[in-house]
């Protein structure tokens, strides 16, 4: 026994000395790339983080966007500002700084596998959209409208809402008869708000189960239909198309097949507005942490891949970009989660909420890093021979 004692004691020696070279080695390289940021660890600023378990810079080091987001989740580390973290942290391009091997697969993986194939379409609905009506009605306008707000001259959130839908109505220059298609229509705001206020014919598509049964069950009395389908399926004209958040998940392989089912379902004198958020650069990917925690097969597209998707099936006619806008959109929806977040903390439990703030927190840091965009396209069919003016 003795023996035994006196051989193990140098290895446990050795693999702790190890241990903490590697955890001080972690420490210096965040240190030294936070600094760049203003970012600073154990710091007494909103924006710095506080770490409580030293064990998370080592796989903050080796997983980098995976191991933040898991470990914050775990509770190794926490940040008063998680929004001004982000920003910060995205203003000064560290994400660049290390670019690990696993990320040059994620890349090659996305151009040669099909993620978001029909088989894998409603994969997104039942991991986040199916989460719970009663959720996000708290978090939400009360249209349950889960898009970027408008704030030109909003001064709230149901405001800011309410002017977005009125903004799309206006682009598309709805007029009393017409139908209007909504490809991923959410929980219905547009096509209820279309139907109210502009006396038009909606119907809309989604992948998920929960808002199809929202919509149903709220504007039964309205002329509006809902169908859970993949907009592959898509038949049927229409004399305005909207899609309005849902272009995420359409992904690179289909941008060209999404344009050929909106031409497809479009009168000739028709119109789309397309409603996305975009990235700055083509040849990235989604976020490993969001695309496995929130948007699985998520892909956010580059202005350059709308433009060629579209070519020779529809006409750009208008380009409006308002990604400002949605920092404080995210901000008041985070707000309502933390105001009602009591009422289901028994139903999710502390690291779902977590994983919500960091979300929530994080993508409004990105936007307003001008990391990512908010787009609305309008687009024609090129047979119109008329001149459209776009409000």
């Amino acid at each position: 026994m003795e023996s035994d004692t006196v051989t193990n004691t140098p290895r446990k020696n050795a693999r702790t000395k190890s241990s903490a070279t590697t955890s001080s080695y972690a420490t210096h390289l965040l240190a030294e790339l936070l600094r760049a940021a203003d970012i600073r660890i154990n710091g007494d600023r909103p924006w710095d983080i506080q770490l409580h378990q030293t064990r998370a810079l080592d796989e903050i080091v080796a997983r980098h966007s995976l191991g933040l987001g898991e470990t914050y989740m775990r509770g190794d580390w926490s940040c008063i500002a998680l929004d001004e973290f982000f920003y910060r942290l995205l203003r000064a391009d560290l994400q660049n700084q290390i670019k690990p091997f696993r990320h040059l697969w994620r890349v090659a993986r996305s151009y040669f596998i099909n993620l978001q194939s029909q088989r894998r379409a409603f994969q997104v609905g039942e991991h986040h959209y199916d989460l719970g009506n009663d959720f996000y009605r708290s978090m939400l306008d009360s249209r349950m409208t889960y898009s970027c707000g408008y704030w030109k001259d909003a001064e709230n959130l149901e405001q800011a809402q309410a002017a977005k839908l009125d903004l799309i109505c206006r682009k598309l220059d709805l007029q009393p008869g017409m139908r209007l298609l909504d490809i991923g229509c959410g929980w219905g705001s547009l096509v209820s708000y279309a139907a109210e206020h502009y006396g038009v014919e909606c119907v809309g598509v989604t992948v998920s189960r929960e808002q199809k049964q929202f919509v149903d069950e709220h504007y039964a009395n309205f002329p509006i239909r809902v169908e859970l389908m993949d907009y592959r399926k898509l038949s049927g004209k229409f004399d305005r198309i909207a899609s309005v958040g849902m272009f995420e998940h359409v992904g690179r392989h289909n941008h060209r097949t999404f344009m050929q089912v909106a031409k497809r379902c479009l009168d000739p004198d028709g119109l789309l507005l397309l409603h996305t958020i975009g990235k700055n650069l083509r040849h990235t990917t989604c976020d490993p942490w969001i695309e496995k925690y929130i948007f699985p097969n998520g892909d956010l597209p580059a202005n350059s891949q709308i433009c060629e998707a579209a070519e020779s099936l529809l006409l750009v006619e208008d380009l409006h970009n308002f990604g400002c806008d949605y920092d404080r959109t995210l901000m008041a929806w985070h707000q309502n989660f933390e105001n009602s977040w009591e009422r289901f903390a028994d139903r999710y439990g502390p690291e779902f909420y977590r994983m919500w703030r960091y979300y929530l927190l994080s993508c409004a840091g990105a936007f307003r890093a001008r990391h990512i965009q908010l787009w609305q396209w309008i687009l024609s069919d090129r047979r119109h021979g008329g001149v459209v003016r776009v409000c």
